[in-house]
């Protein structure tokens, strides 16, 4: 409920019609919503946590190139 809570206040009424929404509207309200630091992630956004993972994942993609 608190997810869809902030999706209310992000612009995203709960009976909004979503046929003339375009991807760039769905994208920035997106956007906003992973910028937020969330309790559950040690007040880390979801961007934060996604790209420490990605760059992880990346440095141990190169070093096993290296190797």
């Amino acid at each position: 409920e608190h997810s869809n809570g902030l999706l209310r206040r992000n612009g995203l009424p709960k009976d909004m019609d979503f046929n003339p929404i375009t991807q760039t509207y769905i994208s920035e309200v997106a956007l906003r919503r992973n910028n937020i630091p969330r309790k559950s992630l040690g007040y880390k956004t979801p961007m934060e946590c996604f790209m420490s993972h990605v760059d992880k994942e990346f440095d141990q993609n190169m070093l096993s190139h290296l190797i």
